[in-house]
């Protein structure tokens, strides 16, 4: 794949109406406060426990150490200090963002409110994954799974929801694999249910918000239909008739209700339609962005499902309700088992562990560096005949083009060389393949309609090569 240098630059961080001023100034401080509050909570917990013992007292005083230097950085974040250099912490690309952290500096951007943000933020991340990879007793620690179970413990009513609709599904699956007007109309609603749902946006939607992004009637559907600013849903399941027994792809995004969703619509194209047979899940390799899926948090899905305890409802859940959802885990369970479905990566790869199928999705390099940059990784999407990208602006880089840019121009030498479907609900400055008078209507309105989460789009190209 040639090397590609988009004709246009980053976004301008120093931009008081632009996502990456917001970011630094609001967004992270919140972020960098809960994780502060949490490692305090867990380890007021500790201290609490009748018997002591030497490994207590050492998690304590890691925990207090991760405070401290959280602390550190919130107060440094806030002054617009230098980006620190990563510490050698035995983990995967530490090295990598150091370059890139110098070649910044030497040019005036090395500090927090003047690095371009996909930078900024993936360098956040990587950081604090630093800070407890460096530990004895925190190592296999997410200081973000509490948020995510949370979340997803609130989403039972969707979750019985979907699970009845699948069963729905299960009594007419002879009819469907062979009614394509059907199969059109079910894809087309499994695409805007895996949409709408995005944890590290929490601090900008209320709870009645959440609740409303997580309903799968069809009204709420066709409210969301004028809200999805680019739409080839069509072309991508044109592409997808033309498919027997095929192995798709999914690169994920956030954990708990979304990761759900992720499933139930795998689940359909397995199980209910004739063109694919095996869908393979790539998670990231850490705690990432807040509420990215890691290993740790695939693996937990299934078992947290079947635990009678587990959602948060204030009534309990009817027989049927129960039945339906148990028996479409045991279903993805026995996919598991079989390898219809299946993770990147071996599913007790712990936290932090290198792996060529996982290192590249936490770089901070756009996609369409993927074949120089992680090449075993390139291989196997070239096999792939249909990558589904979810939530992932990392395929049109942090770039600032024009939002009438067709989006196969602005994923670069990526296009074509794997057939590709992008699911993205708008939460950062790029927007590319919109009308440019209705982007710049919207612009005119209110800025914020391209981070805010309130809009979406669907891109798919397809291969050519």
């Amino acid at each position: 794949m040639a090397s590609f240098e988009p004709p246009y630059p980053p976004y301008d961080p120093t931009d008081e109406k632009g996502f990456s001023y917001e970011t630094v100034l609001k967004r992270w401080p919140i972020i960098l406060t809960k994780l502060i509050d949490h490692v305090h909570n867990v380890n007021h917990k500790l201290i609490m426990e009748e018997s002591a013992s030497p490994s207590r007292e050492e998690t304590v005083e890691e925990g207090k150490r991760i405070i401290s230097e959280v602390s550190k950085l919130k107060y440094e974040m806030a002054r617009d200090r230098a980006i620190a250099k990563l510490a050698d912490d035995g983990e995967a690309d530490f090295e990598k963002f150091n370059e890139e952290l110098d070649k910044l500096t030497e040019d005036g951007k090395g500090t927090w409110f003047k690095a371009p943000w996909l930078y900024a933020e993936c360098y956040l991340y990587r950081f604090l994954r630093s800070l407890f990879s460096m530990t004895k007793h925190w190592k296999e620690h997410d200081p973000f799974l509490a948020g995510k179970l949370d979340s997803f413990q609130a989403s039972s009513a969707a979750i019985y929801k979907l699970a009845a609709t699948m069963q729905e599904l299960e009594v007419t699956k002879a009819d469907l694999q062979s009614d394509v007007t059907k199969l059109d109309v079910l894809f087309n609603e499994m695409i805007q249910m895996c949409l709408w749902f995005d944890l590290s946006l929490l601090t900008n939607l209320t709870h009645e918000d959440i609740l409303k992004l997580q309903s799968v009637g069809k009204e709420a559907q066709e409210e969301r239909r004028s809200f999805i600013l680019h739409d080839d849903e069509k072309a991508a399941f044109s592409h997808l008739k033309t498919l027997k027994g095929a192995r798709i792809d999914f690169v994920l995004d956030n954990a708990g209700f979304e990761l759900f969703t992720d499933l139930v619509f795998a689940d359909f194209l397995v199980t209910y339609t004739p063109y694919v047979s095996k869908v393979v899940f790539h998670p990231k390799s850490i705690p990432w962005f807040v509420s990215d899926v890691t290993p740790p948090d695939f693996q937990m899905l299934f078992t947290s499902l079947l635990k009678s305890d587990f959602f948060t409802t204030k009534s309990p859940p009817s027989e049927n309700d129960v039945s339906n959802l148990t028996s479409m885990v045991h279903r993805w369970q026995s996919y598991l088992a079989s390898g219809t479905f299946a993770l990147s990566v071996p599913p007790e790869t712990k936290l932090g562990a290198s792996n060529e199928m996982l290192d590249f999705w936490t770089m901070s390099y756009p996609y369409w560096e993927m074949q120089s940059k992680a090449g075993k990784l390139y291989e196997w999407m070239l096999g792939s005949e249909l990558v589904v990208f979810k939530g992932d602006l990392k395929l049109t880089g942090d770039v600032s083009w024009p939002a009438s840019t067709p989006f196969e121009t602005a994923i670069g030498p990526l296009a074509g060389a794997f057939p590709i479907l992008s699911l993205r609900t708008s939460k950062a400055d790029v927007v590319v393949g919109v009308d440019q008078a209705r982007a710049d209507e919207l612009d005119a309105q209110d800025y914020t309609w391209r981070f805010g989460g309130k809009y979406a789009l669907i891109s798919f190209v397809p291969r050519t090569t």
